[in-house]
């Protein structure tokens, strides 16, 4: 299963690194857009669910990764959550 990588610019200018999978991900991010916070969170979210159930197709398990990633960017988010006017950035997608 092809895996990949993600790159997020935060509202305070930090960047990470995240995990996909699958690439899914290219149907719920587009990299050089600019997403309302609680819109992108949605979008990795749906994202990550359907990542998660194809592995789970493909070896009979759900993908821990795609979920520990997706705690890692829901707690990474939550200090920007009070601001109704925080983005993120979607900077590339990267082979895993």
């Amino acid at each position: 299963m092809p895996a990949m990588h993600y790159r997020l610019r935060w509202p305070d200018a930090s960047e990470t690194v995240c995990y996909s999978p699958s690439l899914v991900i290219h149907d719920y991010l587009t990299p050089g857009e600019d997403y309302p916070l609680p819109e992108l969170l949605r979008r990795v979210r749906e994202a990550t669910a359907i990542a998660s159930e194809r592995v789970r197709e493909k070896f009979g398990f759900a993908c821990s990764r795609a979920a520990d990633q997706l705690l890692q960017t829901e707690a990474h988010a939550a200090p920007f959550a009070h601001d109704a006017e925080a983005r993120v950035r979607v900077l590339a997608f990267e082979p895993a």
